[in-house]
């Protein structure tokens, strides 16, 4: 749903002036303030290799459950300036990408 609706969702979010945190760092990138996220591509090479062993034979329920081992912090500080909010340096000092 809010891959289809988006734009729309960050675009209510700034008329309302809500801070608002996404699933992923495009959202943020589209103008959402913040993302506390997994990485895309790694997430998909992690389902290739659960599909490779799957079609190579392999029990479904035999399989680990695996979780993502890194997160990313994404902030877009023109949509918190925005917003009126002041990220704190500590913060930034720690984000994985910051979108000025």
């Amino acid at each position: 749903m809010t891959g289809v609706y988006g734009q729309r969702i960050i675009d209510l979010a700034a008329a309302y002036r809500l801070p608002a945190v996404y699933a992923y760092a495009a959202q943020v990138r589209m103008g959402g303030l913040a993302a506390y996220t997994t990485s895309v591509v790694q997430d998909v090479q992690r389902a290739a290799g659960y599909i490779d062993r799957i079609l190579r034979g392999a029990v479904v329920g035999d399989l680990p459950v695996q979780a993502s081992e890194r997160f990313l912090t994404v902030i877009n500080l023109r949509t918190a300036a925005a917003l009126g909010l002041t990220i704190a340096p500590s913060l930034m000092a720690k984000a994985d990408e910051l979108i000025e």
